[in-house]
């Protein structure tokens, strides 16, 4: 490999060397799914993320060629990604009806495939690495970066449990400015500077020799290596601890937009059993007689159902039902927003938000759908006839689609995981004046059971609203129901798989009349540009690499730094 031949395992041994770096690869594989959400907490921890990450890049270094960097690439986030959303298979088998094998099979499938991303990734920085660590550091950081872009948008994209997300409590005070996936960058280039300097601490350690010259040559070398392998990563260490620390926080702490008025919401969570949700002669009575019940008994300004809390279509509910639902809001002294799929078996349906209380009527369409649940990918109806799993081919709706306004609010609704995708909520910032001045998500989290997906999906709204500096109310069928100020703090919420109503007031956040400001930087570079920005990075990074390894292939050495 090209960044270090000789760290290449021996013959002798080779086996036990070749298992033992595997058993560690898979070790820091699970370590880094669990820096997304602990077992014990779910809680992110953004430490054993870069340490998870820095082992990764120790057994990249120790690679002998691109194609075993490749491999050991894969292997980590395929272990990774099963580690994070290993919870499909509770949608799959248990309320899908899927075989149990062919249910794991699917899933390790599915991170097997998208870790090829990150094994194409690895092999690059195998190959076009230079010998200078910082700028290996940010070689990486931009394969990384890329890596996780192309997971989170090519074939609809699945960029569950990105890098970023781990580092909620940490470097996300960043993100108003780079977004998650710059703070995944971030996180990346930190990881791979100490996983590099780990990996050639061996190698700082003069040779000796006998005459006064060689003597003369090991104290220098002594100094050298104190400069390179103690007062450098010493200055990192103390980089990531000022990082994190809450006084460099406060100094990125600069509030981009201003209040806009309170709001008092109910957001209703029905606890309704996943397996009986869609069944006629449990859930959905249900679901249509206490959403209707509490939907008639809040007084409430805004009252928000969550996804298909109403579980059928329009032209299957009980006559008169929808009528006296809507018909309070039509003074307009409250509104409502409630989940429930529209259109119809022949014309195409979609999985919509219902407005109910404006001067206009509102709809909005899910555009972000997921992959067999809500629609079938060419040539995979023979694997969803295999489960049960009700309307799955819905159709899309646009991007960008406008707010429901609300007693001087901008409601901006998204449905399910569709607030992972930071680049599609930004599009409703292209026009200033029409910005949303509060994020809705509305979902059904009861597919994963009591599992940590009801925190890693938690942990997405808050990055989302960090990012846009706008705040976050969710109401969800079994939790997390919560309302998130816009620093990305929960003030409120709800008990988790329990039946209740979330009565509190949010803050909607705008800029002023006069300029339109009040985005962050990041909203406003997102809105205009998408994601070309990163890519920009990432290809810059690759293009000065290969450059670098071209004009000066025998120049430097494997020990510098800068």
């Amino acid at each position: 490999m090209g960044l270090d031949p000789l760290r290449a395992p021996r013959s002798r041994g080779g086996a036990l060397i070749a298992v033992r770096q595997g058993a560690l690869t898979l070790f820091a594989g699970l370590a880094h799914a669990a820096s997304m959400g602990t077992p014990w907490d779910a809680q992110p921890l953004g430490w054993l993320q870069l340490l998870a990450m820095g082992v990764l890049v120790v057994q990249l270094d120790r690679c002998s060629s691109a194609r075993q960097a490749a491999w050991t690439g894969w292997f980590f986030t395929t272990t990774w990604l099963y580690g994070t959303f290993w919870w499909l298979y509770i949608s799959l088998h248990t309320y899908g009806g899927l075989n149990a094998v062919l249910t794991v099979v699917s899933i390790v499938t599915l991170a097997g495939l998208l870790a090829v991303y990150y094994a194409v990734a690895c092999a690059v920085f195998a190959r076009l690495a230079p010998t200078s660590k910082v700028f290996s550091a940010l070689l990486f950081a931009g394969l990384w970066t890329m890596a996780e872009i192309c997971r989170g948008t090519w074939f609809t994209g699945f960029g569950w449990g990105a890098a970023g997300y781990a580092h909620l409590d940490g470097l996300a005070f960043l993100a108003k400015y780079i977004g998650s996936y710059g703070v995944g960058a971030v996180a990346a280039f930190l990881a791979c500077l100490l996983g590099l300097t780990i990996s050639r601490w061996r190698t700082a350690l003069p040779m000796g020799g006998n005459d006064s010259n060689a003597g003369a040559n090991q104290w220098r070398g002594a100094r050298r290596s104190w400069v390179r392998y103690v007062l450098v990563p010493g200055a990192a260490l103390l980089l990531l601890v000022a990082m994190n620390s809450e006084s460099l926080r406060g100094a990125f702490r600069q509030t981009y937009s201003t209040a806009a008025g309170t709001l008092e919401v109910a957001l209703l969570q029905g606890n309704i059993a996943q397996d009986e949700k869609f069944q006629p002669g449990s859930g959905i009575a249900d679901s249509l007689r206490w959403y209707g019940e509490q939907i008639a008994a809040s007084k409430s300004p805004l009252i928000v159902a969550p996804e298909t809390a109403i579980p059928i279509l329009p032209r299957q509910l009980p006559e008169g039902y929808w009528d006296a639902l809507v018909k309070p809001f039509a003074a307009g002294t409250q509104a409502l927003l409630v989940g429930i799929p529209s259109g119809s078996y022949t014309d195409g349906y979609t999985n919509s938000v219902i407005g109910a209380g404006a001067r206009q009527p509102y709809r909005y369409d899910k555009h972000h759908l997921v992959p067999f649940g809500e629609f079938i990918p060419p040539l995979f109806k023979w694997f969803t006839r295999m489960m049960n799993i009700p309307l799955g081919d819905f159709n899309r709706g646009a991007v960008g689609q406008p707010s429901f306004e609300v007693q001087g609010q901008r409601l901006a609704p998204n449905i399910c995981y569709e607030d992972l995708f930071g680049e599609e909520l930004g599009a409703r910032f292209a026009d200033p004046a029409k910005a949303p001045t509060i994020f809705v998500n509305v979902s059904n989290i009861g597919w994963f059971g009591n599992t940590v997906a009801i925190d890693q999906h938690l942990n997405i709204s808050r990055m989302r609203a960090i990012e846009f500096e706008r705040p976050f109310i969710r109401a969800t069928n079994t939790g997390a129901t919560v309302i998130i100020d816009h620093t990305g703090r929960v003030t409120d919420s709800l008990p988790r798989h329990t039946r209740g109503v979330l009565v509190a007031q949010v803050q909607g956040r705008s800029g002023t009349a006069q300029d339109g400001w009040g985005m962050t930087p990041f909203a406003r570079w997102v809105s205009q540009f998408g994601l070309w920005p990163y890519w920009i990075f990432g290809l810059g990074m690759v293009a000065i690499a290969a450059l670098s390894k071209r004009y000066f292939r025998d120049c430097g050495n494997k020990n510098a730094i800068l």
